[in-house]
């Protein structure tokens, strides 16, 4: 099967960068996080307002790739399921960032669902074959994909190279994390990130010629 490109994005979301994980002052870093999230499981919502703060970019942006300019709504109903399941989560930082994307996926394959039902199309979030590689180089990437017109580029990615991308650099995903949301290995994370960033940088590189032609 084809993997087709997701829909370009005419006005990505514009969303506020997420503190720096581990910086000073960082509520979400790993030795706060257990008792950050039990008292959010508690009811206590400052503390579920400092793991919103911190998710939510992360999330939009990966659902801006997913649905484009319907993230806001997706990403708005799965903070309702997020806070209503938030008591049955159990496990650290990085697999509570792996549960909240999963539920952003799963709502946004509901959207193009329903979307698909109506007379505008929507693309789809088709699995495609994937193959194991140890390369993997979205660590390096964080910084550079971080603003709307970046996220853009990114949707032009085939999904499956776009969703790693995302997962692994703007979610915070370790390869075993995204691989949980995609439903896919680990290898085949690592070697989707990778030939996604090799395109951005190769689609970067053509725009840098074109400026310093014109």
């Amino acid at each position: 099967m084809t993997d087709e490109p997701l829909p370009r994005l005419r006005t990505p979301p514009v969303v506020a960068d997420p503190a720096p994980h581990g910086s000073a002052g960082d509520p979400t870093a790993d030795n706060a996080f257990p008792q950050l999230i039990a008292s959010a499981r508690a009811g206590d919502q400052d503390a579920f307002a400092a793991l919103y703060r911190d998710l939510h970019p992360r999330l939009l942006r990966y659902a801006s790739v997913l649905v484009g300019q319907d993230a806001e709504d997706v990403v708005a109903d799965a903070w309702l399921q997020i806070a209503r399941d938030l008591e049955r989560f159990d496990g650290d930082l990085l697999q509570f960032r792996a549960w909240t994307a999963r539920i952003v996926r799963n709502r946004a394959i509901d959207h193009v669902r329903a979307q698909a039902r109506r007379p505008q199309r929507a693309a789809g979030l088709d699995a495609v074959a994937d193959r194991p590689s140890p390369d993997d180089t979205a660590e390096s990437a964080a910084d550079a994909i971080s603003t709307s017109a970046a996220i853009s580029l990114i949707a032009s990615l085939p999904r499956n190279q776009a969703e790693a991308v995302l997962l692994r650099a703007v979610v915070g995903l370790d390869p075993a994390g995204a691989g949980k949301v995609l439903g896919k290995r680990p290898g085949a994370v690592r070697v989707a990130a990778h030939r996604g960033l090799r395109a951005l940088e190769e689609q970067l590189r053509r725009s840098d010629a074109r400026g310093e032609r014109s």
